[in-house]
Parts: C-alpha cells; sequence; structure tokens
C-alpha cells in the first residue's frame, strides 16, 4: 500500500456556454460569435487550463456536444469490436455521412441489456487532448454528461422505472428506464417554457412509445431551480446539473479515447 497523498483529480464541465470546474463557484461563460458551438467552448479552454499545470483532469461533456442511440441485446455480437460497428451502422443510418468522423463507445447498461452508444465528433476530441497538453493537464478521460449523471442516480433509479431529463441551453434530453433496463433515449429542442410543459412533453413520449402503463418517476438534472411540487402527477426529484456534472466517476463508464 502505497502511503503516498494523491492530488484529487480536477473535473471540468465542458458546455455550449460555460465551463465549470470543481473548487469553483463561478462558471467560465463562453464568449464570441459561435457561443454554443463545441469550438467555441474548446476556444476558452486554455484560459481556464492555466492555473492547473501538472494536475489531472476529467471531462464531462454536455450532451449537446453528444449523439446516443440503444442498441437492443444481440446474443450474436462477440466482441466490442462487433458492437462498434452495429453502433456505426446505426449512426450512419440515423444521420448520414457525417457520423464516419465520430468516435463511437459502446457500454453495458444491464446484464443482457440493450447498449448505450455514444458518438462525439473526433475533431472535438482531439481539440480537447491538444488544449490540455499545451497547458501541461493530463486528461484522464472525457465522458458524456448523461453517463455521468446516471453514474450519481443508478443506485436511486436501482431496478426500478423513470424518466431521466437533462436540462441543456435549448435543449433536452430525454432517456426511460424501465425496470432497471434502458428503454428509449431522445433529444427534443426546449425554451425557457419546458419546467411547465414537461408532463405534456413526457405524456407525448409515453405515446410515442406506445407504453401499457406510463412512468410517472422523473428525475430532472436542472441547471437552475425546479420546482417538484408543480408536478403534482408526476413522483418528481430534482438534481443540479453542476454537481452531476463535476461528481466521481463510477463503473458505468462511456470514456471516450482521448490518447
Amino acid at each position: 500500500m502505497s502511503l503516498l497523498w494523491r492530488r484529487k483529480t480536477l473535473r471540468i464541465g465542458l458546455g455550449p456556454d460555460s465551463i465549470i470546474v470543481s473548487g469553483t463557484k463561478d462558471a467560465v461563460r463562453v464568449q464570441g460569435e459561435g457561443a454554443g458551438d463545441w469550438r467555441s467552448a474548446l476556444a476558452a479552454l486554455p484560459e481556464v487550463l492555466k492555473n492547473y499545470r501538472n494536475q489531472e483532469a476529467a471531462v464531462v461533456l454536455a450532451d449537446q456536444f453528444v449523439r446516443y442511440a440503444l442498441l437492443p441485446w444481440n446474443a450474436a455480437l462477440k466482441s466490442d469490436a462487433e458492437w462498434v460497428a452495429l453502433a456505426q451502422h446505426r449512426f450512419g443510418a440515423l444521420h448520414g455521412a457525417p457520423a464516419a468522423e465520430w468516435q463511437i463507445k459502446v457500454t453495458e447498461t444491464a446484464p443482457h441489456g440493450a447498449r448505450l452508444a455514444c458518438a462525439v465528433e473526433r475533431e472535438l476530441i482531439a481539440g480537447l487532448a491538444e488544449r490540455f497538453v499545451a497547458a501541461g493537464v493530463h486528461l484522464a478521460s472525457a465522458q458524456p454528461f448523461l453517463v455521468a449523471a446516471f453514474n450519481r442516480i443508478r443506485k436511486q433509479v436501482g431496478n426500478g422505472s423513470c424518466w431521466i431529463v437533462v436540462e441543456e441551453r435549448g435543449r433536452l434530453t430525454l432517456a426511460l428506464i424501465q425496470r432497471g433496463e434502458w428503454l428509449a433515449i431522445r433529444a427534443r429542442r426546449s425554451d425557457e417554457r419546458w419546467r411547465g410543459l414537461l408532463p405534456e412533453i413526457l405524456e407525448r413520449e409515453t405515446a410515442f412509445l406506445g407504453l401499457a402503463q406510463p412512468c410517472t418517476r422523473v428525475i430532472v438534472c436542472a441547471q437552475g431551480t425546479f420546482d417538484v411540487e408543480l408536478q403534482e402527477n408526476w413522483r418528481a426529484h430534482s438534481l443540479s446539473y453542476r454537481e452531476l456534472a463535476l461528481s466521481a466517476e463510477s463503473p458505468m463508464e462511456a470514456i471516450l479515447e482521448t490518447a
């Protein structure tokens, strides 16, 4: 057993309009005409990293920078490479030629359950690694927000059913877990009215999925305050987006290669 103290890994949340860092209170705003694009977020990163030379850091990427797909369990697929090939085919069918330039990671969600495929533009991952090297900060991992959030709440979800709702600027990511297994995931545009419209949004998603019985439990990962008392017919629970983004990693990794 080593008796050496290890410095705590720095946690950084990279978003379309701000960058958040563990151990600090204020977010760094992403400025410029391209604010909202990952390129603008990368451009703002060196100013953040200059104070953390020789430290180790883990990055959580906003869901706005990530594409997701659920792959049904297939006993015929025996290796990670075969699952990634299936994911590449799925993203290509959904998004066309641009998907060829995406880096894909597939992770298990439950034994013999659907696998979660995450895709990020290779240019983003390469640019991220480049800026960390230039700043002298070791980039240990890059992880999508939804995965980081689920890692934090997975014990809370257990083998039950719930909606996970992630709020980002102009966007909601909706994931449905039913009896402990991932059933659906999709993103949709939103505006400042989404809090009041959330029951209607989830009811439409329920109808679209053709669920025999609706799921009324919802965990909201909110950027600001979310009044659960307004959701009278739902068992709603609100968690801070910031706290989830800066929390420690756990077994469901979905870590994207950065080297």
